[in-house]
């Protein structure tokens, strides 16, 4: 007898997108050699496009949101798990066009699941999901390039997912970090993350001018994208880097060359989707061990997949604050 299970399922009705909780049979699951029980999800921005019908997310509907995913091994064809792995799965094609993690099972390739590390518990690591990955890579490449411990950094959109997990973690090490939000009603919480300082928008404009302007940050992480990576470009130090993984402000920004042949400044993208494996891998442990945010749990909260609808709002109006963590199993 083919097994059911649930899953939030959005469907298409001529141009409206609607979410609800569904049962579906294993054997609707997509192709793919391994198959994963999946415990926990979590939230993310894409999913919300996803499951909203935004254009270049998902093209075929009816659709399981969920970029992340985290559970154990129900079979593995390859035989590179064994029955009963830990295993985490993240971006790659996982919850755009592949059934995703807001399942209580997924199939994919293989290949997209890692190991999950020792130091993570199986909900630690959906309270990293793919925003501590994305933060991850930024960080790897300000380390490889700068480095972090005494740098003067600055975040931009620090309490998304991405930025909060950033700040925690560049403060962790050892940077004394300006927390840049529309959200000043979380001073406190960023406070207690790590910053330094909390600015508004309007604040950390204050400093722009174009096309330089004095160079205040050694570092920078900007999940927001557009005019606020284009001031955020006027006020890097000489050497300065900026990693960018966001366009929730627009997907274009404008800059002059000066920051570059002036200053010799960085721009440095951030792609968390397609990340090659090992690097994926090796990331994952240092999130395990030393780069463990202090306050992984403490801004995370954990729903049921009947509340999705209502975070999913949340997040598409800006309202999200920390971690969303959906509970499966």
């Amino acid at each position: 007898m083919d097994k059911t299970f649930l899953a939030y399922q959005v469907e298409k009705k001529r141009d409206t997108f609607l979410g609800k909780v569904l049962e579906r049979s294993i054997s609707d699951l997509p192709k793919g050699n391994l198959t994963v029980k999946v415990f926990y999800s979590s939230l993310n921005y894409k999913d919300a496009l996803s499951a909203s019908g935004a254009k270049g997310v998902t093209r075929n509907y009816p659709h399981t949101p969920g970029i992340d995913a985290v559970g154990e091994v129900v079979d593995c064809l390859d035989n590179s798990f064994e029955y009963g792995d830990k295993v985490i799965v993240t971006g790659y094609d996982l919850g755009m066009d592949t059934a995703g993690g807001f399942g209580q099972y997924i199939r994919v390739p293989s290949s997209w699941a890692v190991p999950l590390p020792a130091g993570l518990s199986m909900y630690e690591s959906m309270c990293l999901g793919t925003a501590g990955l994305t933060a991850a890579i930024g960080i790897d490449l300000l380390e490889k390039k700068n480095g972090i411990s005494g740098k003067k950094a600055i975040v931009n959109g620090a309490t998304g997912g991405v930025g909060y997990l950033a700040l925690d973690i560049l403060s962790m090490l050892g940077s004394d970090v300006t927390a840049v939000t529309t959200k000043l009603e979380t001073k406190k919480e960023l406070s207690i993350i790590g910053a330094k300082e909390v600015m508004s928008i309007e604040e950390f404009r204050s400093y722009v001018r174009q096309p330089m302007s004095k160079g205040i940050w050694d570092i920078g992480y900007d999940v927001v994208g557009g005019e606020l990576l284009s001031d955020m470009l006027t006020v890097m130090k000489v050497g300065g880097s900026i990693a960018c993984c966001g366009n929730v402000g627009g997907a274009i920004f404008s800059s002059s060359v000066f920051p570059f042949i002036l200053r010799g400044n960085s721009l440095l993208g951030v792609d968390s989707q397609g990340i090659e494996h090992s690097n994926r891998t090796s990331l994952w442990n240092r999130l395990a061990t030393e780069w463990k945010p202090y306050n992984l749990e403490q801004f995370s909260k954990e729903i049921q997949l009947k509340d999705v609808d209502e975070e999913i709002t949340k997040i598409l109006n800006g309202k999200q604050i920390g971690r969303v963590i959906i509970r499966l199993c």
